[in-house]
């Protein structure tokens, strides 16, 4: 099995569809901010009927850059392993198993190489405190998104309350 397979795998078992989506693509200029703004774009599509009345956030790649900030790898595993399992509008409501997400999500940065480069916009998990940058105009969102292997990975969490 190819690098870009076996992320697609690990990706799709992090991600549901409904609220925590992620992707792999091919690297290129700009990348990261792209594939953010991208599927940024694409979740805001799917929950615009939960989106406030007038809500605003990043409208275009370079807003999505400015709301990213560089992380490690293992930053990027936790962070991924949280939006994978936990929900962001109701802490405590699980959505999977943390053990598969964690195994996952280690083997995923793993792959993605040890050159690689990763970004989020979440500041903080501590207990009672999440912060982060918006990346979408829903009221909670998280993302991780990293670059390494000529390829680009994004999991990213949405959600209303």
């Amino acid at each position: 099995m190819d690098i870009e397979t076996e992320l697609q795998r690990l990706v799709g078992s992090l991600a549901d569809g409904e609220s925590v989506y992620g992707r792999v693509t091919p690297a290129g200029v700009g990348a990261v901010a792209e594939e953010v703004h991208s599927l940024a774009v694409e979740a805001q599509q799917a929950w615009a009927r939960y989106a406030v009345h007038g809500a605003q956030g990043p409208d275009s790649p370079a807003e999505i850059a400015d709301a990213l900030t560089e992380t490690t790898g293992q930053r990027a595993v936790e962070l991924m392993t949280y939006l994978s399992v936990d929900d962001l509008v109701f802490p405590g409501q699980l959505r999977r198993d943390r053990a598969h997400a964690l195994r996952a999500t280690e083997r995923l940065v793993k792959l993605l190489g040890y050159e690689s480069r990763w970004w989020t916009n979440i500041d903080d998990l501590s207990t009672g405190v999440r912060a982060w940058t918006p990346v979408t105009r829903q009221t909670f969102d998280g993302v991780v998104a990293g670059a390494g292997n000529g390829l680009v990975v994004t999991l990213l969490q949405v959600g209303e309350d």
